[in-house]
């Protein structure tokens, strides 16, 4: 292996494009919310919708690999949680 070169097995390639994904959806989100024009606006969230198919992607390869484990919600923690938000925008 070369001088500062990083040896990562598949899994952790993935998890670091998920985390970079998580990161760049972030940042486009930021970039949605406060930009001026209506035409940058649009396209910024068309990038944004891109990225968050592209995280999709990986989280689904993940969990189909078995690297990335989720529980089953509780339906009634996920009732609760509803009921809670329920309302609450505009």
């Amino acid at each position: 292996m070369e001088p500062n070169q990083v040896n990562l097995d598949d899994k952790a390639m993935m998890e670091d494009v998920l985390s970079a994904q998580k990161h760049i959806t972030g940042e486009y989100n930021a970039f949605a919310n406060e930009c001026a024009s209506a035409a940058v606006k649009t396209e910024l969230i068309n990038i944004l919708n891109e990225e968050h198919q592209i995280q999709h992607e990986v989280f689904a390869e993940m969990q189909k690999r078995g690297w990335y484990q989720v529980e089953q919600a509780d339906q009634s923690k996920v009732n609760q949680t509803k009921q809670k938000y329920q309302g609450q925008c505009c």
